[in-house]
């Protein structure tokens, strides 16, 4: 007799055991946890929340740091379909918003996968920036979308300081080094050098969104990149957004009502503390930082003005 050597045999029996085993498969499949099914549709969603690299040790936003391994776990999932953002920024850091951008388009066209951007409360300035590396942006009828602007702010004192009798004292090499100190009187050429700048990286993201967004811009480009910013009806009216709707109906209609979403979760820090924005801490260093005075100082600081960030958004 011959050996079958790891075959099935052929002829009629051997196509008999094979409908039969794909009838046992078919009517297994439904009682087979999701997760354990390879058949099924799968789209990563990673959560993007919070001022963009506006970080202290416990107050942590958004940075490539914080973000670049959750972004490749999720980029590596097996058998996915696609790789969801659910963003919500109100902006922040212009550098830190075109790495986050970068390294999503750069594992997008490494692994062939489609990026899908949903947008909650806002995505807005260096957070529209991010959505603008997705292939679809989605958002909620109220969502707040656009901002495409450079803004920067600071406080002036000299006038209270004369008050006061208090003598500034500052010492350089390079006439321009105290620039724009906001213990001194404003100089009319630092402000247009400070303007200078601005414009340049607004040209810069002018160019991003033209680039990725392309002949899907219909808005006046005069209204678009004056940074305003618009709810979804008018955003989507320019061009600025595709689709209304929501992370779990989108994909159901666009995979399948299995489709499977898990969340790619950030990195943990010392008590399971999501840590998105915190790179090259130590634990022990947290702990000395939450109780030194200094590092309260700056958290309180960077407390309020996260949320006059969030504040110009209404929200």
């Amino acid at each position: 007799m011959t050996a079958y050597q790891g075959r099935m045999p052929e002829g009629p029996m051997a196509e008999h055991f094979r409908q039969l085993a794909a009838r046992a498969v078919t009517a297994v499949r439904p009682y087979v946890p999701k997760r354990w099914r390879s058949d099924l549709p799968v789209v990563p969603v990673v959560r993007l929340t919070g001022v963009i690299g506006f970080s202290t040790p416990l107050r942590p936003g958004l940075s490539i740091a914080g973000i670049a391994k959750t972004l490749d776990r999720a980029f590596g999932v097996r058998n996915a379909k696609a790789v969801a953002l659910a963003i919500n920024s109100p902006g922040g850091s212009a550098v830190q918003s075109h790495l986050i951008f970068r390294r999503i388009r750069a594992l997008a066209e490494e692994k062939k996968l489609p990026v899908i951007a949903f947008v909650e409360d806002v995505a807005a300035s260096g957070g529209y920036m991010i959505a603008c590396a997705a292939d679809e942006i989605v958002c909620d009828p109220a969502s707040i979308v656009g901002s495409i602007g450079v803004i920067g702010s600071s406080f002036g004192f000299p006038e209270a300081m004369k008050k006061l009798g208090i003598e500034r004292r500052i010492y350089t090499a390079g006439e321009h080094k105290s620039m724009l100190d906001p213990f001194l009187p404003e100089k009319e050429e630092d402000v247009a050098h400070l303007k200078t700048i601005q414009q340049d990286i607004h040209q810069m993201f002018i160019g991003l969104v033209r680039e990725r967004r392309g002949e899907r811009l219909t808005g006046p480009e005069k209204t678009m990149f004056s940074g305003e910013y618009w709810v979804a009806k008018t955003a989507k009216d320019f061009g600025l957004v595709d689709q209304v709707g929501d992370v779990r109906s989108f994909l159901r209609q666009r995979f399948g009502e299995d489709v499977m979403t898990p969340p790619i979760p950030s990195e943990r820090s010392l008590f399971g503390r999501r840590t998105p924005g915190v790179a090259g801490i130590a634990p022990e260093q947290l702990l000395d930082r939450a109780i030194d005075q200094r590092g309260l100082v700056d958290d309180i600081i960077s407390a309020i003005e996260t949320r006059a960030i969030w504040a110009r958004f209404g929200l």
